[in-house]
């Protein structure tokens, strides 16, 4: 027989966190990583750029509080006015490019014919490829004597091109090297065709729509919560495009490639002056926030949601 008084320390000691505190312990175990890593890699960054907004640091002599003149100097940069127009430019052309170039490629590949998979790689695998590789290689695709597309330009009789000499031409070659990474979007667009139930194309078949039909009508409309996630993604990404503009043109011609985040860090690193630094960097995230804002105030409630069970 089994002492009652043996088990009832054990039941105690069992019955100390209800169910919902022991998941709650167990939940908080699996964020900490998270958590640890806010704190760490951006709380406390943005915490010590927040500071050094008000300051003169050159990285050798000790930080000198000047209030707010890097806040001011913000209103009088004209190479800022020159960086941001950059930005935009390349956001709004390479962004709605990209999108409309990787969903294409996800209606293409969303076939079940044999080697398809085959397919889905080569296009995905220039997405993984290092930053610094698609700037060399895409730097030697545009080279103006040697380069393989101004060797194909002259192969049908046309004149070659400075790509990277002209700022209206270097603007230009970036963008085209942009649908370069857009197998991640691809991938993307490609799970949420695959999500579609066929009951929808099901009826518009009985409905006699056509491709197009339902593609504007079924597709699109259905597929507007992942539009609208790789259009936000997107948007944020282009906003930090950095190693192609280091590596290729290092901001030129004529500034037409500084973008905001490589005048961040020429800011930075190569003037010393950390302070102006850390207020262009804040004005990138206000920038992106209020940017975000907008997108989700305008286009937000265009995105059509599938009701729960439906």
């Amino acid at each position: 027989m089994i002492d009652a008084k043996t088990t009832t320390p054990a039941k105690t000691k069992a019955s100390r966190f209800s169910l919902a505190q022991r998941r709650t312990i167990v939940g908080y175990i699996f964020i900490t990583p998270f958590i640890l890593g806010f704190i760490f890699w951006f709380l406390t960054p943005a915490l010590v750029a927040a500071n050094l907004t008000f300051q003169k640091w050159n990285l050798i002599s000790a930080p000198r509080y000047i209030g707010f003149q890097n806040i001011e100097r913000l209103f009088n940069d004209p190479i800022l006015l020159q960086s941001l127009k950059s930005t935009l430019i390349y956001t709004f052309a390479s962004v709605p490019v990209g999108l409309i170039f990787a969903f294409f490629l996800a209606l293409l590949i969303n076939t079940q014919i044999p080697g398809i998979a085959i397919f889905r790689t080569i296009y995905f695998l220039p997405s993984i490829v290092p930053a610094v590789a698609g700037a060399l290689l895409w730097a030697w695709i545009f080279n103006t004597e040697f380069g393989l597309l101004n060797a194909a330009i002259r192969a049908l009789g046309g004149a070659k091109i400075a790509w990277l000499q002209e700022p209206s031409w270097a603007m230009i070659a970036f963008i085209i090297m942009s649908t370069w990474g857009v197998g991640g979007a691809m991938i993307i667009f490609l799970a949420g065709l695959q999500g579609i139930p066929d009951v929808y194309y099901e009826a518009a078949d009985l409905d006699g729509a056509g491709r197009w039909n339902k593609l504007v009508n079924v597709t699109i409309p259905l597929m507007s919560p992942v539009i609208f996630f790789n259009l936000i993604i997107g948007f944020i990404n282009s906003f930090q495009v950095f190693v192609q503009a280091l590596l290729m043109t290092n901001g030129g011609p004529q500034n037409s490639t500084l973008f905001l985040v490589l005048y961040i860090y020429r800011t930075a690193f190569q003037s010393t002056n950390m302070g102006y630094a850390a207020a262009l960097s804040w004005l990138l995230f206000f920038f992106l926030m209020i940017f975000s804002f907008i997108v989700f105030k305008v286009l937000g409630n265009r995105v059509y949601y599938e009701a729960p069970g439906n």
